[in-house]
């Protein structure tokens, strides 16, 4: 993606992910402090920090999984604890090895999942046949979950998060065990969705950052360190690595 095309992505408009003052406490253990961010409507932002910084913390605080103990989270404008379901309508949620049922096949738990959100017949195999094809399911779709590599099932939670055309997609991880060539497909349509869509990326792979993000906001130890565009932060995958660790490193 090139600087022009990241920057016609962004707007200056409506805040589709809001996290204000979110703070999570286990006893005395600070898991996050005062995380407070907003992702416009048509922005890819990437969510960068090391191994336990509070980043699925905070995606789980975003997406109403984790209740905050201080602070709140909008998403497109309603709040993910006070108004669940309205959130939820406008979200697509794919964590980290997220839990599937390994008894059904893609095609069944898409639509299983379907008539739990309650969408019409019409537009649920429309919507089936559109994440089949995009997340690469077609030679999958009928066989058990319980029998799919790593790569498959991930691609099966891509599908699960598009499926009712959310606004808003929380990505938590999404090239994890995939192939270099399903890595470029994944990349592909994160870059395609986010002509239109509010893109939350949480990575390890910085050069996924630079290939699909415009903004990059970097969380250490529980709170924000960094929020800016990805040409603020480095010029090169090098470079971010360093400013990477230059933030990040253990005080």
């Amino acid at each position: 993606m090139t600087d022009s095309e990241k920057n016609s992505s962004e707007t200056s408009g409506e805040a589709m992910i809001e996290a204000k003052g979110l703070s999570k406490y286990y006893g005395p253990f600070v898991a996050t402090e005062d995380v407070t961010f907003e992702v416009p409507r048509g922005q890819v932002a990437a969510f960068l920090g090391p191994n336990g910084a509070g980043k699925s913390t905070t995606m789980k605080m975003l997406t109403g999984y984790l209740a905050p103990t201080k602070g709140f989270a909008t998403i497109g404008g309603h709040n993910v604890q006070s108004d669940r379901i309205a959130a939820s309508e406008m979200l697509g949620y794919l964590p980290e090895n997220g839990p599937l049922y390994e008894e059904m096949t893609p095609k069944g738990l898409l639509s299983y999942l379907g008539n739990a959100r309650g969408m019409f017949a019409d537009d649920l195999k429309s919507r089936m046949e559109y994440v089949a094809v995009r997340c690469a399911l077609k030679s999958v779709w009928s066989k058990p979950i319980s029998k799919l590599s790593k790569g498959f099932r991930q691609r099966v939670g891509m599908a699960q998060a598009l499926l009712h055309d959310p606004d808003v997609l929380i990505l938590d991880e999404p090239t994890s065990g995939l192939d270099p060539n399903q890595v470029h497909g994944v990349r592909d349509l994160i870059t395609s969705l986010g002509e239109t869509k509010t893109i939350l990326l949480s990575t390890h792979i910085l050069r996924e950052v630079q290939a699909v993000c415009s903004r990059v906001i970097l969380i250490n130890q529980g709170r924000v360190v960094f929020d800016g565009a990805v040409s603020d932060m480095a010029g090169t995958e090098q470079e971010m690595e360093d400013r990477f660790r230059e933030l990040t490193v253990a005080t």
